[in-house]
């Protein structure tokens, strides 16, 4: 019994918080919109390496709007051992808006839902 008290104390103690799901979240946007959506960008063939270059540098130094937009669009639901954080962003065109599930547990961020809306 005390053995089973301890890890749940323990879970509670590291279930990770809000800000550290918005650093996680702005993470994985911003690999998904280099990887992704940058690596898209169409235009003359002698300018597109420019192009994507721009993008992925536009991408790292907006990672603090993306923080923003990412903190106001997300809810989060507290069950003390672990926490449900629920995420709809709405990106303009070409992006597609998407919801996302994400639940934290011991530190760590385990996405279970990523759907396009």
């Amino acid at each position: 019994m005390g053995i089973l008290a301890g890890l749940a104390g323990l879970m509670t103690l590291t279930n990770p918080g809000r800000g550290d799901y918005e650093r996680y979240a702005v993470e994985k946007l911003s690999t998904y919109l280099k990887d992704d959506v940058c690596n898209k960008a169409q235009g003359n063939k002698d300018f597109r390496p420019f192009l994507r270059n721009s993008c992925k540098t536009l991408v790292d130094t907006g990672r603090p709007q993306i923080q923003q937009i990412i903190a106001i669009n997300t809810t989060r639901q507290n069950f003390l051992l672990f926490s449900i954080y629920q995420t709809e962003l709405s990106l303009p065109a070409p992006i597609s808006g998407y919801q996302f599930a994400t639940v934290g547990v011991g530190q760590n961020f385990f996405t279970y839902q990523a759907e396009r809306i």
